[in-house]
């Protein structure tokens, strides 16, 4: 018998599906806090949760007979997925079942700013009939502007079509080869959108990237008639510039449905009479809930009876069924991938990896997806795997295209990988030494040797004596470690890459000092653990 335990509130139609398996027993234990759950979580094979439910390294010690987690929902936050890993437990999400709902509340929030649906029904409900004041506008024939072509932005311009809208898209990883056949303009200029669009909505996660991705700045370049939507995350569109554009009436209105904290604890659009607001509402439809429901439940007992595993956010190992060479490859490929898409900005147009020498000789599939999983991990809300990372990435319409050659060079085996952005070119080339040392030996020409590991800090510079002082010297000054050092140079070219990496990250500051350096001329951050 597989006993499921259903921990948070979950639509009948995924509990009656669950109860209509043969050799299953749902459970439903809502409202249990952490010491609870703890108690009883070893007596079950699978668990169900949404958002309130907390699955902690102190649940999951007491783990037991616990195969499998799914999250009816896509945010895995209130799991501790490193451990459930290290347990050898599935964590399962479901990505897909909140896309048309989230669309659809896309589309309503921006009908009620353009028609002023909320003002204008609470100024009747008052008592009050007055269509002069609450004269609106039409979708038909204006600029929508989509950043983030992923599922639910994809919806939204479907949707979008059907009001007659013309469609221009941007997403910070790459084009979908979907989004011209739908009509979407597609654009690698964010200024073109905010300079033109009368409509902006943002289906991105929030990263680094992303954060502040509309500030002060860029709603200066929009026209006085730009209405903004976030139905995303919070954060994105930063709500102290947005709040003073509303204020000085520099654009017509925004609709928030998500919120930096939640609930907020800055309440400022109470004071605006043009900021159209809903608490999160975005996966908050009946269909939706009854969707991700019905989905997890039956992706998590396919898995725990062994059969096909879909959406996990935590691959299952394979120890013993890769060569160990080949898994210290996936790992040394997997930091390259961090690397190479943290020194290479712009959307991503090609991307390859060729493996050389001995390596060549076996299969590499594992450690070309291990590469994808760190080339895209930032631009995801979810963790990312060799189960989901090719499916996502065919998404965006990325395909990377793997070669061999058996001959080696320069060292008996190794890995290359070339990114080519709208922006930039670069090649990161790495080996193994000793079946387990992880090694960089070129970027972008550059002959180097460093170590993949840690707080990793790659600097392009001009060559020129004193370089590596000046480095020091400003590490030294906030106590930071310098753990290894390579320096790579094209002496025709009077070009140098340094990179080190150090015993912990440096902050804004001391990146900002190393930046101001005379002779820099670019400086990249990554965190490669």
């Amino acid at each position: 018998m597989v006993k499921i335990l259903i921990s948070d509130k979950l639509a009948k139609e995924g509990i009656d599906l669950l109860n209509s398996m043969e050799g299953v027993q749902a459970v439903v234990k809502t409202g249990m806090n952490e010491d609870e759950l703890t108690k009883v979580i070893s007596e079950y094979d699978g668990l169900i949760i949404r958002s309130d439910t907390k699955v902690t390294a102190k649940v999951l010690a007491n783990s037991g007979k616990l195969k499998g987690i799914a999250r009816a929902g896509v945010g895995i936050d209130n799991v501790d997925v490193k451990e459930a890993t290290r347990k050898g437990i599935i964590v399962m999400n479901t990505p897909g079942g909140n896309t048309l709902s989230a669309a659809e509340h896309t589309m309503a929030l921006m009908l009620a700013m353009s028609r002023k649906v909320v003002p204008a029904c609470n100024s009747l409900k008052s008592g009050v009939w007055d269509k002069k004041k609450y004269m609106g506008n039409q979708l038909n024939g204006k600029m929508l502007g989509i950043i983030g072509l992923g599922r639910i932005g994809m919806a939204v311009a479907n949707m979008a079509k059907g009001f007659n809208m013309t469609i221009f898209g941007y997403d910070p990883i790459a084009m979908p080869p979907d989004a011209e056949k739908l009509g979407i303009h597609v654009t690698d200029k964010l200024e073109k959108i905010f300079k033109e669009a009368d409509y902006i909505t943002v289906h991105v996660p929030k990263n680094e990237q992303t954060l502040n991705m509309i500030g002060e700045e860029q709603l200066k370049m929009m026209k006085p008639t730009v209405r903004l939507i976030n139905c995303a995350r919070g954060g994105i569109i930063n709500e102290e510039a947005l709040n003073k554009a509303l204020a000085e009436k520099r654009i017509a209105g925004a609709a928030l449905d998500v919120f930096p904290k939640e609930p907020p604890e800055n309440m400022w659009f109470m004071q605006s009479e043009n900021c159209l607001v809903t608490p999160h509402l975005g996966a908050s439809t009946e269909e939706a809930q009854i969707e991700v429901a019905v989905e997890a439940a039956q992706i998590l007992v396919d898995a725990i009876r062994g059969g096909p595993i879909r959406n996990a956010v935590n691959a299952p190992s394979t120890t013993g069924a890769v060569p160990a060479i080949v898994n210290s490859y996936g790992e040394l490929a997997r930091r390259i991938g961090m690397l190479v898409s943290t020194i290479t900005p712009g959307q991503i147009k090609n991307v390859s990896v060729q493996y050389r020498g001995t390596i060549a000789e076996m299969d590499v599939k594992s450690a070309t997806l291990n590469f994808a999983v760190g080339l895209l991990q930032k631009h995801f809300d979810m963790p990312l795997n060799m189960v989901n990372v090719g499916i996502l990435a065919k998404e965006r319409g990325i395909s990377i295209d793997e070669t061999k050659n058996i001959e080696s060079k320069d060292v008996a085996a190794s890995f290359r990988a070339k990114v080519v952005t709208d922006k930039a070119t670069r090649t990161i080339t790495g080996t193994v030494f000793g079946g387990t040392l992880l090694r960089i030996i070129e970027i972008d020409g550059f002959n180097i040797e460093m170590t993949p590991q840690g707080s990793v800090v790659v600097i392009f510079n001009d060559d020129k004596p004193g370089v590596i002082g000046a480095v020091g010297t400003v590490c030294g000054k906030y106590s930071i470690n310098i753990c290894t050092m390579g320096v790579g140079q094209k002496l025709k070219e009077k070009k140098a890459v340094l990179a080190v990496s150090l015993d912990k990250e440096p902050d804004a500051k001391v990146v900002e000092e190393l930046g101001n350096l005379d002779f820099v001329n670019e400086i990249y951050v990554c965190n490669l653990d």
